[in-house]
């Protein structure tokens, strides 16, 4: 049996420290390296300083739908297929430059964050298996997360066609601010 690269392993280590530097959960990392779940579980507790959130992975593509995360998973989609296609970067290297861009980007413009580095890499999970795809808006030809067996034809999008409480939060509807 050939034992493992150390500068292959040194890579794997770099990348997931990366990773975990941008938020990634255990699961994430398990899939995308090949390191041993063991040296993942304690590169994650030497990184952050506490074990990692257990729990099930959030799973549903209609989340990626609903107003404000479409327009956050577009802005990454966008930009992680840019990169994918322009590049020659691995998949795991398109993914954390990609959320690494998104996050200058939400700081540039002084917006919150609302696409985790785990939800971003479940949105590419979906657009690989084709069950999530970009299709672009008729008013404005932005690119929008949709359903990838949807109905595409007169797709308009959530900024062109706000709803009617979007960006309405509690504390606002009730005149607190």
């Amino acid at each position: 049996m050939r034992s493992p690269s150390i500068l292959g392993e040194a890579k794997q280590i770099g990348m997931a420290t990366q990773l975990i530097n941008l938020g990634a959960r255990l699961q994430v990392l398990e899939s995308e390296m090949t390191l041993s779940r063991e040296r993942l579980l304690r590169l994650y507790k030497e990184v952050q300083g506490k074990s990692p959130s257990k729990g099930m992975l959030p799973f549903s593509t209609d989340w990626f739908l609903t107003w404000q995360p479409n327009i956050h998973a577009s802005l990454f989609m966008g930009i992680y297929q840019f990169l994918s296609t322009q590049s020659s970067l691995l998949r795991v290297d398109a993914l954390a430059r990609a959320y690494r861009l998104y996050c200058e980007h939400l700081e540039t413009l002084k917006l919150e964050q609302v696409l985790s580095l785990t939800r971003a890499w479940i949105l590419v999970r979906y657009f690989d298996s084709k069950i999530l795809c970009l299709t672009e808006c008729k008013k404005c030809r932005g690119k929008f997360v949709t359903h990838a067996q949807d109905l595409h034809r007169n797709f308009i999008c959530g900024l062109c066609n706000v709803p009617s409480r979007a960006g309405k939060t509690k504390a606002k509807v009730n005149g607190v601010h």
